[in-house]
This record gives structure tokens, sequence and C-alpha cells, in this order.
């Protein structure tokens, strides 16, 4: 039996930088809070509480620090921590905070806004706050992008940016500029501006590759990480056996040894330890 790991596997360099800080954060501090979900995997969250941090989700239960998540949070956020007095610790992903840049600049310049994603995941939700009134999302490709352009129409507005949560598919979002550029009108300024980061282009292209080339592919991460899902998606598109789990617990070993090439990937909240027990849940 062949076990091949993906390369870009595991915590991308935005979850890391909010895991490591956070706890770090709480070996300094007697109480610190996190609001939300720091990242979307149970095995961290476990981690991080039996170190101290305490998960809450409204700033009204904070009673110490409070660490902003990877995913970002919308601006009312802050201004209410202000007005209550409370230290807030932002280590909101440096790529999210660029994508809240670019469309609060380009609101600013008077541009209607499409934004590509899940609009109720925590990312998208930070990032529609900068977006200001003149904005559509899309999510499900021609469906919405199809009643995007007919609201962006109906607004008379005559420029037009496009955007992305930073874990979108790139099938997809190219599918969107696509038809965007397709069916806008000549006289509209268009600024397309791919913002899925890096690592997620990389995940998503080794798995279309390794999903090719294995017998079965198995893809960890949690049951509600948006990134692990489109992993998922994409692999099954190319390698019918593919499952998706949260760890080694879940595998089905019996079913394993029936393919001769295995695949390992795993989205970008996946601790390694966790990569690390599939691996070996397998090879004994």
């Amino acid at each position: 039996m062949e076990i091949e790991i993906g390369k870009t596997a595991g915590f991308c360099m935005g979850v890391k930088r909010a895991v490591d800080n956070c706890s770090n954060l709480a070996k300094e501090q007697e109480q610190v809070y996190c609001l939300g979900e720091i990242v979307h995997n149970k095995e961290v969250i476990e981690e991080l509480k039996n170190e101290g941090v305490k998960f809450i989700d409204d700033l009204s239960e904070a009673k110490g620090t409070v660490v902003i998540r990877a995913h970002g949070v919308p601006k009312s956020i802050y201004e209410i921590a202000k007005q209550k007095g409370i230290e807030i610790k932002d280590f909101t992903c440096p790529n999210v905070l660029k994508i809240h840049k670019i469309a609060e600049s380009y609101k600013d310049k008077g541009f209607y806004i499409f934004l590509c994603g899940n609009r109720t995941h925590p990312e998208n939700l930070g990032t529609l706050s900068h977006c200001g009134e003149n904005v559509s999302v899309i999510e499900n490709t021609e469906k919405d992008v199809f009643q995007a352009l007919e609201e962006f129409e109906k607004s008379g507005i005559k420029k037009l940016l496009l955007i992305s949560q930073t874990t979108y598919s790139l099938e997809k979002f190219f599918i969107v500029e696509e038809i965007i550029q397709n069916e806008i009108m000549r006289d509209v300024e268009l600024v397309i501006n791919n913002t899925i980061c890096k690592a997620t282009e990389l995940r998503q292209r080794e798995t279309e590759i390794m999903a090719y080339e294995m017998d079965y592919m198995i893809i960890i991460g949690g049951k509600n990480s948006s990134n692990t899902r489109k992993l998922y998606d994409i692999s099954k598109k190319y390698c019918k056996n593919s499952i998706c789990i949260e760890t080694y617990k879940e595998l089905d070993l019996d079913e394993v040894k029936k393919y001769e090439k295995i695949g390992i990937m795993a989205g970008a909240s996946t601790p390694q330890k966790s990569i690390e027990d599939v691996a070996k849940a397998i090879k004994s």
C-alpha cells in the first residue's frame, strides 16, 4: 500500500498565527476569551479550552481580553469593544484584512461590489460590513451571478468590483468571472480582484492532481470548515472513492485496505497531529 500526504495539507499561515498567538496569550493571562471558534476544528478548540481559553458568542460574556479569530469580525465589534472598554487582540488573517481594505476602498469610490462566497460564513460577514449597501453575495455560481447582475443593473451604478472569500473555489471564481465579462455592459467600469488566498489555490490544485492519481482519497477537516468542504468536492470529482473525516476514529480501515494508492489531504484549519494520526492508523 502506498500513502501520499499532500504537501499543502494542514494549517495555513493565517490559522497557525491565530492559534499560536491565542495559545501564548492564554499562558500569559488568566482570563482570555475568543469571540467564536478561532478556527473550524474541534480538536484545536478543545486543546485551547484545556489551556484556559473561553469561547464566547457575544462580547457581553467577556470579562477579560478578547481574541478576534482568523476569520475576522464585522466592524461593529471593534466599536462595541471600545465602548465597553474591552481589550482586543486581533488575530484576523492578514489576507482577510487585505480584502476588508479593498472592499472599503472601492465602496468609497462608489463601486457596487460582488462578493463570492458563503453568505453566512464568518469571514464574509466581516467583509460585508466593509462593502456598504451596494453589495451582492454570489454563492452558487450561475443562478446567483445573474441575480446579482440584475440587482447591479437596478442600482444604476456604472462601476463594479468582483472579490471573493479567501477559501472560495478557484474553479467557481473563474466561472463567475467569465459570466460577468460576457454579460456586463460596455459602459461599466469592471475591476476583478481574485482575493482567494494563494494557500487555498495551491491546496485546491494539489487536491485535484492527487485525486486524479489516487485510488482512495481521505480529506481531513472540521465538518463546518468551508475550505475542507471544497477540497472534498474537488476530490470527489476526480476520485469517486473520496471521504471526508474529522479524526482517524472515523476511518473504516476494512474499506481502506481495498485500495493500493491512498491520498491524504487536509483543510487549512486541520492540525498536523490529526494528519499524522490518520496516516498511523492506516499504516498500522
